[in-house]
């Protein structure tokens, strides 16, 4: 936990100008298929004015983008120099990444056969149990994520976010003020196998070993908008750690649900080729809709790392910033 907390960027409204629409009040902002990604890189501040938008929307999508995967490198290490993560994180390197992967360490490739998805049959999950925040298992988790898809299902694969901050703005003061005394244990449990080995050191010099866990503030401030969000979630938040088991549980289980069953905080996205998302792991949880059987469904991913999670007493929440 930093000794003083950072100061809330201010947007120099560079793109102020692009079309532009908000998909839900909440989260999610849409930006017009003539705004390239890519061109972006070459503008001074831009990129840092995305980092803004996209910490304070959520996600963001675009369309239509010729994008390499080298210049996804880029994009993504920038967004986290522009909005002042620490000098010792860079990109993270999956702990499932083997050696000799194709695209490098740092580009995670989604692929329905990597991730072990299960289709059919009695043994495909409900939807909800997949609702995380990218490897918050972490000591130093995930800033900003971009995700492209090369390969889609003719129909189906969409994925939903949902707003941390949206989903802290939702409970009750009492409750809200409990959490914020809390800390969380988050592991690494879906990548176990048996004699699994895993990548180490992990974009960060602190993110090392093998039991993949974390502990983290259940409220975390973001510190590139100063606002207050909800920071667990289904896939790898594992218990309250000031709590009995069972408090831990009951408790959990209502947060997951808080997240899950409120629509109105969630915004879903329809892939088309060409389109990426960029997200912001500290105030967003998602979860893919596997509705598209043993149809393609493939692309990269690539994160840059944050800060420790922290609380700051000081922060705000994102309705008390948008009243004021």
């Amino acid at each position: 936990m930093p000794s003083s907390f950072p100061s809330p960027l201010q947007s120099t409204n560079l793109l102020s100008n692009l079309d532009s629409f908000d998909l839900t009040p909440s989260i999610g902002t849409e930006l017009s298929s003539s705004t390239q990604l890519s061109s972006l890189l070459t503008q001074p501040g831009a990129v840092k004015d995305l980092a803004i938008l996209v910490s304070q929307r959520g996600v963001v999508f675009f369309r239509d983008q010729v994008l390499s995967t080298k210049e996804q490198l880029q994009l993504v290490t920038v967004l986290g120099e522009e909005s002042g993560k620490p000098k010792e994180s860079g990109l993270h390197v999956h702990p499932t990444t083997e050696e000799t992967s194709e695209l490098g360490s740092e580009v995670r490739t989604i692929k329905p056969d990597l991730d072990k998805v299960r289709y059919y049959g009695l043994e495909r999950p409900r939807a909800a149990k997949a609702w995380h925040s990218d490897i918050s298992f972490e000591p130093f988790p995930s800033a900003y994520a971009i995700l492209k898809l090369n390969h889609i299902p003719e129909t189906g694969g969409d994925t939903v976010w949902a707003s941390a901050h949206e989903a802290y703005d939702r409970l009750s003061p009492a409750l809200q003020a409990f959490l914020e005394t809390l800390t969380a244990t988050h592991v690494g449990e879906p990548f176990f196998a048996p004699g699994r080995v895993f990548r180490s050191p992990r974009g960060h010099p602190e993110n090392v070993g093998q039991d993949l866990k974390a502990v983290h503030p259940l409220i975390r401030t973001n510190p590139v908008t100063g606002w207050r969000g909800l920071y667990v979630n289904r896939v790898f938040t594992k218990r309250i750690n000031e709590l009995s088991l069972d408090e831990s549980d009951h408790l959990l289980s209502y947060l997951f649900e808080h997240v899950s069953q409120n629509h109105d905080l969630q915004v879903r996205f329809k892939w088309q080729i060409g389109s990426i998302a960029i997200w912001d792991n500290r105030s967003t949880f998602h979860c893919v809709t596997q509705d598209y059987g043993s149809f393609p469904r493939e692309g990269e991913r690539v994160i840059s790392l944050g800060e420790r999670p922290y609380f700051d007493p000081a922060s705000g929440s994102r309705r008390e910033s948008l009243r004021a």
